[in-house]
């Protein structure tokens, strides 16, 4: 078995991985490290989420800085802030007996003149950064590239997925040609061939691509639940399992994942939102909350998750099943973590069923069906655990003295009246927001199949603006990522067969492009560009083309949401 000592690594950063109990390499690490220490080359690593990605780059990138130059000598690009902070945490951890080395990361959603006064104050030779943000950093002429030696690309795939392909192009062009350009990525698509051809030369390959297994420590299980009782349904389980439970909730949509927390919140459950549209000090915020526990229930769309490193969550709660099994064995791989036994739960309506059944073939499971709970079983399991707290007391000689002083008062009571009363009571403190039977049955209605219609082809963009910079749907401009319009199939002629005319009140006149608007109803209403068609720009307004399948919830979708403190309407046109 290999040991970082025998990958000849510097013992100061041997000393560092021990104080962080890392003392075996990984499958990825134990490969790439090797090659990338003893070797200046391109480097193409294909590795999934939470197999060392890291430290196998973050290491040999920490033995190449020469430190006495004080410039910034390597690039990580990262698709999202959380990741990159992560990055820069670690690698400042790798590196904490190397003094001299120092680690810098710029992101969107924190306010920029910061991050340009920590890089003139840090002078750092590692920069991690999310592409949107390094974007304005070089045209600001506040980054200078031309001594950097390594561009590391994490996650390229997701990054390509988040349309960050133009960024990546531009920043690269920055740097020198003659560097060492290192990717990884969890899957191979043509557009990362694309990129490794385009910027690499006879690259060293490691692949790490492991099938999609199933923990052991993780019991599967899915109830069938009407789409429109979901919401009901989570606040049932929670009921139900008491406040034991510490627990993520995975939301297709930004939208969807704002929308469940603050209508639990309402019904008083302490619940929090994670996704791209918060600003960097409500992410911290949320997260504090999260790790410390004060809220232990926290929504969250996948990409807004990533970063997020909490090893004892008792559950995972799809609200809306992923459309890829890679996002089904993350999302779940939350919880059952160090040893831990965990719960995944997936809320099904009938009509995603297929997708379920998909995701069993695929991993070659069968997942438990549980019934929500009726409304008497909540309650009745909310009475039961306090009668269990109460009938745990160990009573103290003190109160034993005390018992004397009250019992007159109870003398006119039975023991059925005692209970009564302090089962009235519990019962008083529960909270059943809806009543009736939640379990759908197979098959389902018209309605509740109009909701959920479409498999892999319905994903949405979720929270894929990262901070990729586009103005979201509040207005809020986090990063630039160029204001050329873009050219999108299906957007040249008229209106084709089969799509459906809306006119929204954004244009223009708003410093809006076709991309941002694009970005803008993709994230709104989660449905996936390619069912875009024509986009037309006008002064104070714009006109857009969606498939008529996917058309219904577009209206829906924008109520109630605002655009620099104007209310967006959208209005089916034609």
């Amino acid at each position: 078995m290999q040991t970082f000592e025998s990958l000849g690594l510097n013992e100061n950063i041997v000393k560092a991985l021990a104080d962080l109990n890392i003392t075996t390499p990984t499958a990825i690490q134990e490969q790439a490290i090797p090659m990338l220490l003893n070797e200046a080359t391109d480097f193409l690593g294909l590795a999934q989420t939470g197999t060392g990605k890291t430290a196998a780059f973050g290491i040999p990138l920490i033995e190449h800085i020469d430190i006495d130059i004080h410039a910034v000598q390597a690039v990580i690009l990262s698709p999202t802030r959380e990741l990159a902070q992560q990055i820069a945490q670690q690698l400042t951890h790798f590196s904490k007996y190397l003094p001299k080395i120092e680690v810098g990361v710029v992101y969107g959603g924190a306010p920029i003149t910061n991050q340009i006064k920590d890089l003139k104050r840090l002078r750092p030779q590692i920069l991690v950064a999310t592409p949107g943000r390094m974007i304005d950093l070089i045209d600001r002429k506040v980054l200078n590239l031309s001594n950097v030696r390594f561009a590391v690309l994490d996650e390229a795939d997701e990054m390509l997925n988040m349309g960050f392909k133009e960024d990546i192009d531009t920043i690269l062009s920055f740097t020198q040609h003659d560097k060492n350009t290192w990717l990884f990525s969890a899957t191979m698509p043509p557009d990362i061939r694309k990129i490794v051809h385009k910027y690499m030369k006879d690259p060293l390959e490691v692949s790490i691509l492991t099938e999609n297994k199933l923990n052991a420590n993780i019991k599967h299980q899915f109830a069938l639940v009407k789409r429109y009782d979901k919401e009901a349904a989570i606040q049932r389980i929670i009921d139900a399992e008491g406040g034991d439970m510490y627990c993520l909730i995975f939301c297709r949509t930004k939208a969807e994942t704002q929308r469940l927390s603050t209508s639990m919140g309402e019904s008083g459950y302490a619940v929090e939102a994670i996704h791209g549209d918060l600003s960097q000090q409500q992410r911290n915020s949320v997260m504090r909350k999260f790790k410390s526990k004060q809220v232990k229930i926290l929504a969250a769309t996948d990409v807004a998750a990533r970063g997020i490193d909490v090893n004892d969550l008792t559950h995972v709660i799809h609200y809306d099943l992923p459309d890829e099994l890679a996002f089904y064995t993350h999302r779940s791989g939350r919880t059952g973590r160090a040893g831990k036994t965990g719960i995944a739960i997936s809320l099904v309506s009938p009509a995603e069923q297929r997708k379920l059944f998909a995701i069993e073939r695929q991993l070659k499971a069968k997942f438990e069906k549980i019934m929500i709970p009726s409304a008497d079983e909540v309650k009745l399991k909310s009475v039961q655990s306090k009668l269990d707290e109460l009938l745990s007391v160990e009573e103290t000689d003190e109160a034993k003295t005390w018992v004397h002083a009250f019992i007159e008062q109870l003398e006119f009571l039975s023991k059925e009246d005692i209970i009564a009363k302090y089962i009235t009571g519990v019962m008083e403190r529960v909270r059943v927001e809806k009543g009736g039977d939640l379990n759908a049955t197979a098959g389902g209605s018209r309605d509740d199949r109009g909701g959920d219609r479409g498999g892999r082809n319905d994903r949405g963009r979720d929270d894929r603006s990262g901070d990729r910079g586009r103005p979201n749907v509040r207005g809020r401009r986090e990063d630039r990522s160029g204001d050329g319009d873009r050219t999108f199939n299906k957007r040249v002629g008229g209106k084709e067969e089969n799509m459906k005319t809306f006119e929204i009140n954004l244009g223009k006149g708003d410093e809006l492009n076709k991309g941002d608007l694009l970005k803008i109803i993709c994230d709104t209403t989660g449905v996936r560009s390619q069912y875009i068609g024509r986009i037309d720009m006008f002064g104070d307004n714009a006109k857009f083309d969606i498939e008529v399948a996917k058309a219904d919830g577009v209206q829906p979708a924008f109520k109630g949401l605002r655009f620099k403190g104007r209310a967006i309407k959208v209005d089916p046109k034609g």
